[in-house]
This record gives C-alpha cells, structure tokens and sequence, in this order.
C-alpha cells in the first residue's frame, strides 16, 4: 500500500511541475498556443521560417486579433523580448495581448536568433558579458537584426499590414534592440516603445531616429538597468528635441514592474494610437 501511494504522489508531483506552454486570455480563459503555420484568429500562433543566412528553422510568435479582414490594413507591433527570454514569454506580459485584441493589432514576436543575440545593438558577433557562448554563431549579432527584419517582411506579405503603422516595442535587451533597429532602419518604424531599455549603443545613433516618436518607461528601484543610465538617454533625446514620453515608476524595478502592469501596457498602445 505504502508503494502504491508513493507512486501516486511521484505521479501528481511530476504533472504539477511541468511547466505549460506560454498561454493568454483576453476573457481569462487560457488558450494553448497552437502549432504550425496557420493563420487562426484571436490566438497566440507559433510560426516558423527556413532561416536561409544561419541554415536553420527558425521560430517566431504571432497574434492576430479577432477583427482582422484581409480587405482592411492593420497596425503591427514588432515585440523584442529581454535576455535569456523569448517571444513566448514577451507577448504574455500582462495587458498586451487584451489590448492588442481591443485596439486591432497584430503582434509578431521574433526570437532574434536566440535569447541573447541583443538584436544587432551590440555589434555583429558575440563578444561580451551577457552576449554570446562558445557554441554561437561568430555573427551572432549580425544573424539576430536579422531575424527581426526577416520576421517583418515574412509578417508583412502573409497579413495585410498598413507600411504607416509598424512600431517597436522592446523590453530590457529588446528596448535597446529596439533604439538599435530604429535608427538602423529609420525608415520602416512609426514609433517605438522602450521598456526599461538596455541601451550599450553610442548616443549620436540617436539622431538617425529622431524624427520617430518614443515612449520610455522605467523603474526608479531598476537594478539591472539603473535609473540614471535612462535618464541620460531620455535628456539625450530631448536634446536632439526628439517627441519622446518618459514614464518613471516610483518604487519600481526591472522585471514584474513591468511583465505585470497592464496599466502601463495600456499607455503604451495609447502612444501608439496617437502616432499613427
């Protein structure tokens, strides 16, 4: 008897620490993400691309609201996730997909090659704390830009996307991927929103994205990212008389200031409605 109870207890042990795939819920009921390249609607989809430069299947997140009709164009969100995260995780921050579904937009979520390719920001290759390991690619960073902007133009001839309405948001490492794309790419954004940004770039790359709108928010108690290296960024871009918002959170920090503030998600795609 004392065995069989053993084998029953080790049994719900084990069904209650495997971990589900990443879920959301507009109405808080979760929906398991669904698989392959299909196009459902109001559902968090995992798609995936032959990535030609790094000979590899490549993955990537995609929601599309419930409202699309091919005949109409919608706005598109570009989300960059923060190291040693993913898109999963990104695009279940709490509020982004509610307001996504609300608001009529679609959300591609890249993986930037893997967790901490930093999306070309760093430079093209790998060397640096926190960047990459002995088994990555030698362009590591080169192959993580790219894969954003591969994403992008995959998203853009599958969906009917408005060119006029395409913007970045990134959190941590993917609010400095983010900074880093705009002004690499001046011309393809909208508007970006930066989420406790790492930013490592040079502050002149600022003046190529100037004329972009941007929304900055952080944490006053960030560790990871401390307040001041914000600040300086935020009075660089009012330097350069860039539009930009600066939201700064009493008492917050890095992570669920963020991952867990749909108040904050709502004010952000407020921005984005104004700039469109």
């Amino acid at each position: 008897m004392h065995q069989i109870l053993a084998i029953i207890l080790a049994i719900l042990l084990v069904g209650c620490s495997s971990k589900p795939l990443a879920k959301f819920n507009v109405n808080q009921n979760p929906k398991t993400i669904v698989t392959a390249n299909k196009f459902n609607l109001g559902e968090v989809l995992t798609h995936s691309y032959f990535f030609e430069q790094a000979n590899k299947n490549q993955n990537y997140t995609l929601y599309i609201p419930n409202s699309y009709d091919e005949s109409q164009s919608y706005p598109l969100i570009i989300l960059l996730h923060g190291l040693r995260s993913n898109p999963n995780q990104i695009i279940n921050y709490k509020g982004i997909i509610p307001e996504a579904e609300k608001r009529g937009y679609v959300i591609a979520a890249p993986y930037g090659y893997n967790e901490r390719g930093w999306y070309g920001s760093r430079g093209k290759g790998k060397d640096g704390v926190a960047f990459g390991k002995a088994d990555d690619p030698e362009n590591l960073g080169e192959l993580s830009e790219m894969d954003v902007m591969n994403v992008l133009e995959i998203v853009k001839k599958d969906l009917s996307i408005d060119p006029q309405r395409i913007f970045l948001l990134g959190h941590s490492m993917g609010g400095g991927g983010a900074i880093h794309l705009a002004a690499t790419y001046p011309q393809v954004w909208t508007g970006l929103a930066c989420l406790a940004p790492s930013f490592n770039g040079k502050y002149s790359s600022l003046d190529d994205l100037k004329h972009l709108p941007v929304y900055v928010v952080t944490g006053d108690k960030d560790r990871l990212v401390p307040v001041r290296k914000i600040r300086r960024l935020v009075e660089e871009m009012k330097q350069l008389k860039m539009d930009v918002i600066y939201h700064e959170i009493k008492g917050g920090r890095h992570f669920r200031t963020i991952t867990h503030n749909p108040e904050m998600i709502a004010e952000v795609f407020d921005f984005f409605d104004q700039n469109q």
